[in-house]
């Protein structure tokens, strides 16, 4: 494995892709943040920006939301897998998934001890269409949101898959 450029540690991360996952995105635009760790006021979290933009990259829909959004924009069928209680695009769907990013997703970060406050600040200012939580008043938001839950329905309609 080689070295990774992107560092161990707190931040944010942005998204953009050179192909557009939906007609009404532009491409090259910035679609998405987020951060790493997420706010925990109980406990400390494990996670850093290495980790889990490798998640994005290489996890599935169950484990990355980013995953979940893109798949569901590029048409791609959700299933129940397991035991039935998370949802994935199963192997062939998380692949060609990991495909299409390796081929036009492009990602930037910065270090910050408290990318939280960050994130919150790009989301209020900024259009950022991929993104649902804190952002209600992007045009976008509703018709993701509901892209989503019609993919997760019909996942539960289907049987469960290997």
């Amino acid at each position: 494995m080689r070295p990774s450029p992107v560092p161990a540690a707190a931040g944010v991360y942005g998204w953009h892709f050179e192909q557009s996952p939906h007609p009404d995105l532009e491409a090259g635009q910035l679609l998405y943040v987020g951060i790493a760790p997420r706010y925990m006021a109980n406990r400390t979290s494990a996670q850093n920006l290495r980790k889990r933009l490798r998640n994005h990259y290489r996890g599935n829909a169950a484990g990355s939301t980013l995953r979940l959004t893109l798949g569901c924009l590029l048409g791609l069928e959700l299933r129940r897998v397991g035991s039935g209680k998370k949802t994935t695009f199963g192997k062939a769907g998380e692949a060609a998934l990991s495909h299409w990013m390796a081929e036009n997703a492009r990602v930037c970060w910065i270090e910050d001890d408290e990318p939280w406050v960050l994130e919150s600040q790009l989301i209020s200012r900024l259009d950022l269409p991929l993104n649902l939580d804190q952002n209600r008043h992007n045009a976008f938001h509703g018709h993701l949101k509901e892209l989503r839950a019609q993919a997760r329905r019909r996942a539960r309609e289907l049987p469960i898959s290997a």
